[in-house]
């Protein structure tokens, strides 16, 4: 009963949507770089590995910090709080804050022409009039490339109605999935910001890693598809996320990397995987794990057996792909454990993109409040206790 409450309460996560609200005053530009921020970064294209680090073309290390904005996996077909306000105003405030990566879902659904973007203010953003949910995603990743932003693009989801265990459902063809990535690796071919693929969001249920089952085998397809990305883009780095289960032991979906130890990825293309895991609080659902009597000093042996022995034992890169909650200061439960996690993944240099930057995550909230506007102070102060700088920006960062 526990595990099954667990799998519902994960699979809401992101899946709340407020109503459009199509008034409002835009926030407005702010500039592209904080105040008392890092100067911008220079990092030398592509990204590689190299043990437990991702690199640039130097051997410099890049650590990515940053967060995620969904809605292009929703019936909107575009990110949402575009119904509040415009793209560049939000772009300028994510920069501002400092994020230096965002993982940036989508539905494959959303390249179907029958798909049509809704949910936009377009007296707040005229030039999104008219365009594909693709068309959109191309504006998004300009302006957030632009500014800094490095950017992973996330399957979320076959369809707008929800996840799916696997990488292929009743929806999806696990051709579709192939060839949809393919055309996104060579869309982005060119920015050399887009920095790669986060293959399937949170693999559970029937997925299995290394058994070598073709139709459940998780680390089979991944490995199909890294290579077929790298065939016509060999720079994107290639986010394998875990799965929900190791032998008989349950963890949260997609966040169980153990069986990597025995069973890692290889593809043709060398020292291109990143490993990525999701990992949430008592938030989301009260794991047995957060009533222990040495809680939180329990919780660093639960990552590293989990997914943080990845890195520690340099056997590749991690991404914690998702984690977040809504109390990030006082006493509770969930803002000990938010903060304990935090202080984990810098003690650690252990990438992460925050879920996230909507208000409207049904589990957990957002950076953002909900007026989309201002920010969740608290979650800010958590945050960019561990940032790295942003890139260098290119020319202006908005018109």
């Amino acid at each position: 009963m526990g595990i099954a409450a667990a799998v519902v309460a994960v699979g809401a996560v992101g899946g709340t949507v407020t109503a459009f609200a199509m008034n409002g005053d835009d926030a407005g530009s702010s500039s592209s770089a904080a105040p008392g921020k890092p100067a911008g970064s220079d990092v030398d294209f592509p990204l590689s590995t190299k043990k437990g680090d991702i690199v640039d073309s130097n051997g410099k290390k890049v650590v990515l910090t940053g967060v995620n904005w969904f809605g292009f996996e929703t019936g909107t077909f575009a990110p949402h709080g575009l119904w509040t306000r415009g793209l560049d105003s939000m772009l300028d405030q994510m920069a501002k804050q400092g994020f230096n990566t965002m993982r940036l879902p989508y539905a494959n659904e959303m390249f179907d022409a029958k798909s049509k973007p809704n949910g936009i203010d377009f007296k707040k953003n005229p030039d999104l009039k008219g365009l594909t949910g693709q068309q959109i995603m191309d504006k998004v990743v300009k302006g957030a490339t632009d500014r800094g932003i490095m950017v992973i693009l996330d399957q979320h989801r076959p369809d707008q109605y929800g996840q799916s265990e696997l990488w292929y459902s009743q929806s999806l063809t696990e051709n579709k999935w192939l060839s949809d990535w393919v055309k996104l690796a060579k869309r982005y071919k060119n920015n050399d910001r887009v920095i790669g693929a986060d293959l399937h969001n949170e693999p559970r249920g029937q997925a299995t890693w290394g058994d070598g089952n073709k139709k459940t085998d998780w680390r089979m397809a991944a490995t199909k598809a890294g290579n077929a990305i790298h065939k016509v883009n060999k720079n994107w780095l290639i986010f394998v996320e875990g799965t929900d289960r190791h032998k008989n032991e349950q963890f949260w979906w997609g966040g169980d990397l153990q069986g990597v130890k025995k069973y890692p990825v290889k593809l043709d293309e060398g020292n291109k995987v990143v490993y990525s895991a999701h990992d949430y609080g008592p938030g989301v659902f009260n794991q047995n794990w957060f009533q222990a009597k040495d809680f939180p000093k329990n919780m660093p042996a639960i990552w590293k057996k989990h997914w943080a022995y990845v890195k520690q034992q340099n056997i590749g890169p991690l991404l914690l792909g998702e984690f977040g909650g809504r109390k990030t200061a006082g006493n509770s439960k969930e803002a000990i454990w938010q903060n304990a996690l935090m202080d984990y993944l810098k003690k650690n240099q252990i990438s992460y993109t925050y879920w996230t930057w909507n208000p409207d995550s049904g589990d957990t909230g957002g950076v953002l409040n909900k007026d989309w506007k201002t920010l969740d102070r608290n979650k800010m102060k958590m945050l960019s206790e561990y940032q790295m700088p942003l890139l260098e920006p290119k020319g202006k960062a908005s018109e």
